[in-house]
């Protein structure tokens, strides 16, 4: 099977603080009433449960995930929603009493839903992957008139359990490679880059003014939250009383570039801004406000990140130079997410930050003019110095380490694209090697640090 994803699909317009966690499971509720519907069943639902399993629900309650299941539940969806709808959304249950308060199913059947109807399993895992959630549908009957069993297996995807991967999108595909080393023979075939490969399995699918207008609006989503994260002040969610950084970080580089201009000897900024980029994006993901996957919640600071270090201190840098690099990076998150996991708590934080790392160093380098082995070399330098990572966020909130490791990351993609650019595209370790490396990682990697919460900072950080 083809490892090409659309970068339509792989950057989704959503909601913090997680695209596994929140975004997943908000489709996955939606996507069990919207078939009751179709099935003509809805009408004769009078409850729902739910049960949270392993990673989802060891830090289920961090990442909102409980306030994403009855949001789905009554039809909204992660791309428009209005976050302030699903905030808390399961707290207020029980505010109405021990009845629980009504939801309206897919917006239209109402239905009592108490905070008890969500239940959190952490030490159930199901084989399929580490987060799983099975919603039941009762009638007047004890036994379930509708099961199903979804998981989320990073980046907002949903699997249902049963579904078989269909080959019909990939044959749309007229490009079709399942390694870099297979995507860097098509770019010899033909003469082109990454970008060019992606571009033309998109215009199969979208036609070319969709997918110019798909990836617009995917950029135009992405400067929002750096500008919204920017100019945001106060406290974030949760306990941990972490303070919102972004905003002074920008008033004092601000102020330091007016007051230089005109200097001889001027500090360069730009790795300052690029920082300030990343932690207006995590904070805003952890506030639970409008961000996208890149290609996951948790890891989403870094590609809008470097993205803006392009277009703010790249010479001739344009909105083309954009849409190349966002397909670039997409082409090499497919290959991440076929052979390896774009899921932390399936791989670690090498799954998460480690594959937008080497994402945005691979798009820099195309766009900086870097030749298909030079970008591949590129993507590899990142993802090789992320090995091994762990995510163990504190309190199961995706705060600390998560903002600031965005932040260094974007780093770590800027150096490996300039890194990358002084060698002509050969090297030892090739991308589909460390691609390999970082899925058996993840699979050695004890599951106290995937996610869970259980090891780690999670555990040596004492919250006061």
């Amino acid at each position: 099977m083809t490892a090409f994803v659309s970068a339509l699909d792989l950057f989704s317009i959503g909601i913090g603080p997680s695209s596994s966690h929140t975004v997943g499971p908000m489709r996955a509720a939606r996507m069990f009433v919207e078939a009751l519907d179709e099935q003509g069943a809805l009408g004769a639902v009078t409850r729902v449960s739910c049960s949270l399993y392993g990673s989802l629900g060891a830090t289920g309650l961090g990442h909102g995930t409980p306030d994403a299941v009855v949001a789905g539940l009554a039809g909204l969806e992660p791309h428009d929603c209005d976050p302030d709808d699903v905030r808390g959304a399961w707290a207020r249950l029980d505010e109405s009493g021990p009845d629980g308060a009504e939801v309206r199913l897919f917006g239209r059947h109402p239905i009592r839903l108490r905070q008890s109807d969500i239940s959190l399993e952490p030490r159930t895992r199901l084989p399929g992957h580490p987060n799983a959630m099975t919603l039941q549908a009762f009638g007047d009957g004890p036994l379930p008139i509708a099961e199903e069993t979804y998981y989320s297996v990073g980046g907002g995807f949903i699997r249902r359990e049963g579904d078989a991967a269909s080959e019909a999108e990939a044959l749309r595909h007229p490009l079709p490679y399942s390694t870099a080393a297979e995507l860097l023979a098509l770019c010899e075939e033909h003469g082109v880059s990454f970008c060019d490969i992606s571009r033309h399995n998109e215009v199969a699918v979208h036609g070319e003014a969709g997918i110019d207008e798909g990836l617009d609006a995917i950029w135009a989503a992405m400067a929002e939250c750096v500008a919204h994260g920017m100019t945001t002040e106060g406290t974030l969610p949760g306990g941990l009383k972490v303070k919102r950084r972004a905003p002074e970080v920008r008033r004092r580089l601000e102020a330091y570039d007016h007051d230089e201009i005109e200097a001889v000897h001027h500090r360069d900024t730009s790795t300052e801004w690029l920082h300030a980029f990343a932690l207006a994006v995590n904070e805003e993901n952890a506030s639970g406000g409008r961000v996208v996957t890149a290609p996951t919640n948790g890891a989403a600071g870094i590609i809008p990140a470097v993205g803006h270090y392009y277009l703010r201190f790249v010479p001739g840098a344009d909105a083309a130079g954009i849409r190349r690099f966002l397909l670039t990076a997409s082409a090499i998150a497919s290959l991440v997410k076929k052979n390896a996991s774009i899921s932390g708590a399936e791989g670690g934080c090498q799954a998460e930050v480690g594959s937008a790392c080497a994402m945005a160093a691979g798009a820099l380098c195309a766009v900086l003019g870097g030749t298909p082995g030079q970008i591949e070399n590129a993507a590899e330098i990142a993802m090789e110095h992320h090995l091994g990572l762990t995510c163990d966020p504190v309190a199961g909130l995706v705060q600390v380490p998560c903002i600031e490791r965005n932040a260094i990351a974007a780093s770590t993609a800027v150096s490996a694209a300039r890194l990358a650019l002084h060698g002509d595209g050969t090297h030892l370790v090739s991308l589909d090697t460390v691609i390999e490396t970082m899925r058996q990682t993840g699979i050695d990697m004890m599951t106290k640090y995937k996610e869970t919460s259980e090891g780690g900072l999670a555990v040596n950080v004492i919250e006061c």
